[in-house]
C-alpha cells in the first residue's frame, strides 16, 4: 500500500474521449461514459510511413511545385554572388567566411526555404499515413494516484504444460512430486537440511540432524532432529509440486505411508501454496504430527541465483487462524481473528500467537469453494501501516476511515449462501494460510 503506480487516461471517461479526440486527430466523441476500465485506455499514436503512403500522396508535388520558384530564386542570388553555377544539391550547407555578405544572406535564405518546404512534406506524410497505436504507451493522467498494484496473484497456477511425448513416471504424478528428474527434489532438500523449518517465532523450529533420500512413492526423505526434551525424532519429508498447489490427497496419502512399518514421529510437508482443505487433512493421524511447511518463491528461481539470497526463512511453518465465529442479534455474522495457531516442532504443542505477527488478512463472506474473492480486507500488527500510505501519497489519511480496515473484527455481513465462509491470513514475512469455516 505504501507504492504509487500511474494513472492512465480511461477510454470510457470524459477527459479519456478529449484526449482521444486530440490523439486521433478527429472530433471529440459525444457518447455517454461510465468509467468501464474494460473499454480499455487512451494510447499515444505515430505515423506508420510507408514507401506506398509517400508514392500516392499527390500533396507532396503540390508542396514541391509551391516552393521551389522561392528556392530557385534565393539559389540564383546566391551563384550571381559568387559567380557560380551550382545546382540545387551542389549547394554546401556551411557559408564560407571569405563570402560576401550579400552571398551569405542568399544562403541563409535558400536553406531556409529548403527546411520549411520539407517540414510541410513531412507533415502531409504523416497526416495521409496510417496511424500505429502504441499499446505499451498508455496517456498517464498526473491529476490521480493510483496506489492498487495491476493485478494479485493468489496462488499457484496448478496447471503444467507437458509433452505428449513424455512419459511421466509415478512419481511426477500431480499428486506427486512434479519435479523433473529428480533435480527439483534435490536442490529442495540440500536447502531444507541447510536451513531447517521455522516458525514465526525467532529461533523456534526443527534444525535436521539428518536429512537422507527415502525409496517412497509418496516421501522422498527422511531425517531427524533434537526435541526439546532431548530425544531423537523421525522425520518424514513429502515434497508438493514444483508448478502448482499441495491437495489433501497428497497428505493423506504421504500420511498413510509415514504410519506403516516402524513410523515416523513427524511428517514434513513443503509446498510452495496449499489447497484450502489441506488444514482440515493434516489433524486426522492421531499420533503423527503433520507440519505444513510453505516454501520461499525464492526456491523457484533454482540453485544459482538462490545461493546468493543465503538460506533464510525458506521453509515457514505459518499455522491456521484462530478466529470466532459470532452472529448478531439482527441474523448477520461477524468474525474475530485472535491469532494464528502454530504447532512448535521442539516441544510437540500447538503454541497461539497474538495478531501482532498478522499483517493482513481477508474474507470471501460466499466462499464457493473453488475460488477465493477478497470481499472483506482488513490490516493488523503492531506498528501503523497507514503512516507509509500517508508517506506515499504525500497527503493526510482519514484515520476514522482507516481504522475501520485497522482492526481484528470485521463488519457485520450476511449468512453466506453456500453456508460457508473463507480466512485468508497473510504474515509480515508474505506467508498465507487460507481455511474454510461452515456457517
Amino acid at each position: 500500500m505504501s507504492a504509487r503506480l500511474p494513472y492512465y487516461a480511461l477510454l470510457d471517461s470524459p477527459d479519456g474521449q478529449q484526449k482521444e479526440a486530440e490523439a486521433a486527430k478527429q472530433l471529440p466523441s459525444n457518447l455517454k461514459t461510465s468509467g468501464d476500465i474494460k473499454k480499455g485506455f487512451v494510447y499515444k499514436r505515430v505515423p506508420h510511413v510507408t514507401l506506398k503512403s509517400i508514392a500516392n500522396n499527390e500533396e507532396i508535388d503540390t508542396l514541391h511545385r509551391k516552393w521551389q520558384p522561392k528556392q530557385d530564386e534565393a539559389r540564383s542570388l546566391l551563384n550571381k554572388s559568387l559567380r557560380k553555377s551550382w545546382e540545387e544539391w551542389e549547394v554546401p550547407r556551411e557559408a564560407d567566411s571569405s563570402w560576401t555578405k550579400d552571398a551569405k544572406d542568399s544562403h541563409k535564405e535558400f536553406w531556409r526555404l529548403k527546411r520549411e518546404r520539407q517540414a510541410e512534406i513531412d507533415d502531409s506524410i504523416a497526416k495521409r499515413a496510417e496511424q500505429e497505436i502504441l499499446y505499451d504507451q498508455p496517456f498517464e493522467d498526473s491529476r490521480r494516484v493510483r496506489v492498487s498494484g495491476p493485478f494479485t496473484v493468489e496462488s499457484l497456477s496448478p496447471h503444467r504444460i507437458l509433452s505428449p511425448e513424455e512419459e511421466r513416471p509415478r512419481s511426477q504424478s500431480p499428486l506427486a512430486t512434479g519435479a523433473a528428474g529428480g533435480k527439483f527434489e534435490a536442490m529442495i532438500l540440500e536447502n531444507l537440511k541447510a536451513a531447517g523449518v521455522k516458525t514465526t517465532k525467532k529461533g523456534e523450529g526443527i534444525k535436521f540432524l539428518r536429512i537422507d533420500p527415502y525409496a517412497g512413492i509418496w516421501i522422498q526423505a527422511e531425517g531427524e532432529y533434537l526435541g526439546a526434551d532431548g530425544k531423537t525424532k523421525r522425520v518424514a519429508i513429502c515434497i508438493g509440486p514444483e508448478h502448482g498447489t499441495v491437495a489433501p490427497q497428497l497428505i493423506k496419502e504421504a500420511a498413510k505411508e509415514a504410519v506403516q512399518g516402524v513410523g515416523f514421529d513427524v511428517l514434513v510437508v513443503c509446498g510452495f501454496a496449499f489447497d484450502p482443505h489441506v488444514a482440515e487433512e493434516s489433524a486426522r493421524y492421531g499420533k503423527l504430527n503433520v507440519m505444513v511447511a510453505r516454501m520461499n518463491p525464492d526456491l523457484a528461481m533454482g540453485d544459482e541465483l538462490l545461493k546468493k539470497t543465503g538460506s533464510g526463512n525458506l521453509f515457514m511453518v505459518f499455522g491456521e487462524p484462530d478466529i470466532e465465529i459470532k452472529k448478531t442479534k439482527d441474523g448477520k455474522v461477524t468474525v474475530e481473528i485472535k491469532g494464528v495457531d502454530v504447532y512448535d516442532p521442539t516441544t510437540g504443542q500447538v503454541r497461539t500467537n497474538s495478531t501482532e505477527d498478522i499483517a493482513c488478512w481477508f474474507i470471501d463472506t460466499n466462499y464457493n469453494g473453488e475460488s477465493f474473492f477478497v470481499r472483506h480486507a482488513y490490516f493488523s500488527g503492531g506498528d501503523e501501516p497507514y503512516e507509509k500510505l500517508k508517506r506515499a501519497l504525500r497527503a493526510e489519511v482519514d484515520e476514522a476511515a482507516w481504522e475501520a480496515l485497522y482492526s481484528t473484527k470485521s463488519r457485520p455481513f450476511p449468512t453466506p449462501e453456500t453456508g460457508r465462509i473463507a480466512v485468508k491470513v497473510i504474515n509480515h514475512y508474505g506467508d498465507e494460510v487460507l481455511k474454510v469455516y461452515p456457517v
